[in-house]
């Protein structure tokens, strides 16, 4: 809520453009005539009981027009009503994500810094995270707590599922949470820098199931295909040691396959070869998907004006009352 002070007859405020006329006049008018012998020459010290009753009905004057043009004091206050949009992340944490083409970290890591800062900047929403690898897992069903969902992509793994990438199964996962939520507008983010190779049930009908319920979804392509340096653990026989070795392996993103399943859902399909790409592409979806917000605004307004009238009243009694305690020379 903020008051805003506004004036309802604000026409009267001109007239305190006359009151330096006022006072310049009142200086400048001539002093002679036999009536005004109390306005004869007197010494500096005592000269400001000679004006003094003028300036109180100048500043009376002041008062009577700021309370002629009704100041008033106006209280405004806004609703917002949002209808939020239910997002189901779907983050694929397989061992190809432990790619470290994403420099200085993985493509997991770097993956989950951009989902905690999407998470962030949606604060009207109901998000929910789902995982994946050789199956899926729902991490955090969808929900308005932003710190707890922070810190659920916080401690994602690479050992929280099976190896393997299971697309079809992950969309299904979340096909289902956001059809027992019941928004309005559900979509889903698809983040994975592989091909299906496991699951019982098809990308493709995953994605049918997902356009029947009306949900949107966009898949995000991490990394390029090719050859990548992978940290592998190895277990040293004699010693019985683990230690990490980086090897190259070959990694095949599904282009065509994360672009069909966008387009038949109506979202979108977008390739990130490192970690401003990635940040680029969940900015985009961050403008893409604006949660409808209306506002109404109310104001009420309060009169102001009876302190002004009567500092104005006030200031006219003064005067006479200076006179008759002999303070000033005249009413």
């Amino acid at each position: 809520m903020s008051m805003l002070p506004v004036f309802a007859s604000p026409f009267w405020l001109l007239g305190l453009a006359l009151l330096p006329f006022l006072g310049w006049w009142h200086h400048r008018r001539p002093r002679h005539g036999a009536l005004l012998v109390s306005r004869l020459p007197a010494p500096a010290a005592g000269r400001w009981r000679l004006h003094l009753p003028f300036y109180l009905k100048l500043a009376a004057l002041a008062a009577l027009f700021l309370a002629l043009a009704r100041p008033q004091a106006g209280y405004s206050w806004e609703e917002s009503l949002t209808e939020g949009i239910d997002i189901q992340l779907v983050l694929d944490i397989s061992g190809s994500m432990a790619a470290e083409d994403f420099q200085p970290d993985n493509r997991l890591g770097v993956a989950k810094r951009v989902l905690r800062d999407f998470v962030a900047r949606r604060p009207a929403d109901r998000l929910g995270l789902t995982v994946f690898g050789g199956t899926a897992m729902t991490r955090a069903p969808l929900t308005t707590d932003r710190r707890l969902l922070d810190e659920l992509i916080a401690a994602v793994d690479f050992n929280d599922v099976a190896d393997g990438t299971a697309i079809g199964v992950a969309l299904a996962s979340a096909a289902r949470r956001l059809e027992a939520a019941g928004a309005k507008s559900r979509i889903a983010v698809l983040v994975t820098d592989g091909a299906n190779n496991t699951g019982e049930i098809d990308p493709r009908s995953a994605a049918a199931l997902c356009a029947g319920l009306g949900i949107r979804v966009y898949t995000i392509g991490v990394g390029t295909s090719g050859r990548v340096p992978i940290p592998v653990p190895v277990r040293d026989p004699l010693t019985g040691r683990t230690s990490v070795r980086r090897t190259l392996m070959e990694v095949e993103i599904d282009e065509p396959l994360l672009r069909e399943i966008a387009t038949r859902t109506g979202g979108a399909f977008y390739q990130a070869t490192d970690a401003g790409a990635l940040a680029a592409v969940f900015a985009e979806i961050d403008q893409l998907e604006k949660t409808p917000l209306k506002v109404k605004r109310y104001v009420r307004y309060e009169e102001r004006f009876a302190p002004f009238a009567w500092a104005a009243l006030a200031l006219l009694a003064l005067s006479p009352a200076l006179a008759l305690a002999r303070i000033t020379v005249e009413p």
